[in-house]
């Protein structure tokens, strides 16, 4: 996906949470460190110019809820996780970039619910890739891509990585 793509999934997925959800009474969004702030922060510029308002917004870090904690990194570097409004009760969009395993997601649930019960979660995502581990899937999808589990699904976002916005597949190592 080139910059272009990824603006124009951004704003169906916008258009689909208002659609979805009847507006955007009591509708959150929160982001997943690191690129899914990013995308839940342009998803609420474009709702906010859809609907004249912006929503609640969160971010959060999960590295503490990872079930491959040890495996990752002895010394995790954990940054901040901001949600400064009362999640009980309200309608959560999670979001964050690739949907792949699942567990991630698994991860930001078990965060979420240390801050209170919202009413419901839905998930959108800028990218599915398939081979999930979980019983997990996303509510918006910017574009599915079918991956090998050998590829890897590369983001790149002007606000995170200091690169012009792409999506890319390439062999090698997986995500």
């Amino acid at each position: 996906m080139d910059k272009d793509q990824i603006r124009r999934a951004v704003t169906r997925i916008a258009h689909e949470i208002i659609e979805a959800n009847k507006g955007t009474d009591d509708l959150c969004l929160i982001g997943i460190r690191t690129r899914g702030v990013a995308l839940a922060e342009r998803i609420n510029k474009s709702i906010e110019e859809i609907e004249g308002a912006a929503l609640p917004m969160g971010i959060l870090d999960i590295t503490l809820y990872r079930d491959d904690l040890t495996r990752i990194d002895t010394n995790p570097v954990v940054r901040e996780t901001s949600i400064d409004f009362d999640i009980h009760d309200k309608k959560i969009v999670l979001v964050d970039d690739v949907l792949y395993t699942g567990r991630t997601i698994r991860s930001a649930l078990n965060a979420i619910n240390d801050y209170g019960r919202p009413a419901k979660i839905q998930l959108a995502v800028l990218i599915d890739r398939g081979h999930r581990e979980l019983p997990i899937k996303a509510d918006y999808v910017g574009k599915n891509i079918p991956t090998a589990k050998n590829e890897n699904v590369k983001v790149t976002m002007s606000e995170t990585d200091d690169k012009e916005d792409q999506v890319t597949v390439k062999r090698g190592k997986t995500s």
